[in-house]
């Protein structure tokens, strides 16, 4: 049984005939009664200009029909963008994932399509046809249609994207940290969690991925990048961000694009590349002589395996960078106060130096994998003074920090992302 019910009256017009009325008032009430038992959430979506073929007739002053309206939540908005987000919102609050649509039949596709864009995965959607028998009609029914156009398509993402454009940014003003040490050739930085539009409490406001897994749809994150690109100064339409398998592949760009990879580099101006980091952390790679940049993705097991030090590789082999000219800056993540690992993990991180590992003799000791990437960074032959892991932004844990930072460790599955980018300045 569905944990929401959604009745789509959307564009309804009604005659001033008392059995149009009647029928509307049986259907809803048909409606309730199937539904209200079950179902938390009950909902009417209707545009703002509901009307009626004579100006007298008012939906909410019909006999019958204003009692039966205050059972149900009606959103009503001249778009259908703007009342499909809103339902969302009410959804999410509520915490509900399976979702019954009552639409009239020559509405579904369109409907379908509306929602492709707006939730994700974690939503199970159910449609029915909403059928209303009356002589004249309550609505002018078409045949149901299993395709739309490209047109259509372009309009209903431009209405989207026309909307998410006009709702304020949630959280303060949008932030990016950025390093005194990466020259200006270069646009960079790491975002913090404030200026964005995502509005579920553990990816507010201003996360920067969408999976499956989450209620943050691509088109309110892709909403969130074109925010950060005005902000920063890249085009968000030449943005490219890793594919995370917390492991040491680096995608040189120009290549062939590997599956999986938790590093890019490149030499193309114009282009932004990003590291996602949501504890783990976001490291930027600026060679400022062969202006080329790299980012990487540094998780425990990324750490470990190298990925810093097969980035620097990568541009040293690639683009002829000498490793005393590489600039390397950690963006922000998880500190050793918050970061445990079993026993036998954190052996690795010991014996890579002691001092990454604190109460090793416990069952689950604490780990530094900002000191253990430094010391690698450090023998792969990076200058000390060219790594920047300490500053007061920078610095802070971000698991600590719920205002300022995303992280999986507080927040668990439902997490927001922040990102470190870089990009040659055209």
């Amino acid at each position: 049984m569905a944990e929401a019910v959604l009745i789509d009256l959307f564009g309804l017009k009604l005659n001033s005939q008392k059995n149009c009325h009647q029928a509307l008032l049986k259907t809803l009430n048909s409606i309730r009664n199937h539904h209200s038992a079950k179902a938390k959430f009950l909902c009417i979506m209707c545009c703002s200009n509901i009307s009626c073929d004579h100006d007298n007739c008012e939906l909410e002053t019909s006999n019958g029909l204003s009692t039966l309206l205050r059972e149900f939540e009606t959103v009503s908005n001249p778009s259908m963008a703007a009342s499909l987000y809103t339902i969302k919102q009410k959804i999410d609050e509520k915490n509900l994932s399976s979702i019954k649509v009552i639409v009239p039949a020559h509405r579904k596709t369109i409907m379908k399509a509306f929602i492709d864009q707006l939730f994700t995965d974690v939503y199970n959607f159910e449609f029915e046809d909403l059928e209303m028998t009356l002589r004249g009609g309550l609505l002018k029914q078409s045949t149901e249609t299993n395709t739309i156009t490209a047109q259509e398509q372009e309009a209903i993402r431009n209405e989207i994207e026309t909307y998410l454009r006009s709702l304020p940014a949630l959280k303060g003003e949008l932030t990016i940290i950025t390093s005194p040490l990466i020259s200006d050739i270069f646009i960079h930085g790491f975002t913090t969690r404030a200026g964005g539009i995502s509005y579920i409490p553990t990816l507010s406001s201003f996360n920067l991925f969408s999976s499956s897994k989450r209620r943050d749809p691509k088109v309110v994150v892709q909403e969130n990048l074109r925010r950060l690109g005005n902000a920063a100064g890249f085009n968000a339409k030449k943005f490219y961000r890793i594919k995370t398998d917390h492991a040491n592949d680096v995608w040189i760009m120009g290549r062939k694009e590997p599956e999986s990879y938790d590093g890019i580099t490149t030499n193309q101006r114009g282009v932004t590349i990003a590291a996602l980091g949501a504890d783990c952390i976001p490291i930027v790679f600026a060679d400022p002589v062969k202006k080329a940049c790299g980012v990487a993705h540094s998780g425990w097991r990324g750490t470990l395996l190298g990925i810093a030090t097969a980035t620097v590789n990568a541009m040293v082999a690639e683009y002829g960078c000498s490793l005393e000219d590489i600039i390397v800056v950690l963006g922000p993540s998880v500190g050793p106060c918050c970061f445990t690992l079993p026993r036998e993990s954190a052996k690795a991180f010991h014996n890579l130096d002691p001092g990454c590992v604190q109460r090793l003799d416990s069952p689950n000791p604490h780990v530094d994998i900002r000191k253990a990437t430094r010391i690698l960074l450090e023998r792969g032959g990076i200058l000390p003074q060219n790594i920047q892991d300490q500053n007061q932004d920078l610095s802070l844990c971000t698991s600590c920090h719920p205002d300022k930072f995303f992280s999986h460790i507080r927040d668990g599955l439902n997490f927001g992302t922040q990102i470190g980018f870089i990009s040659i300045r055209e």
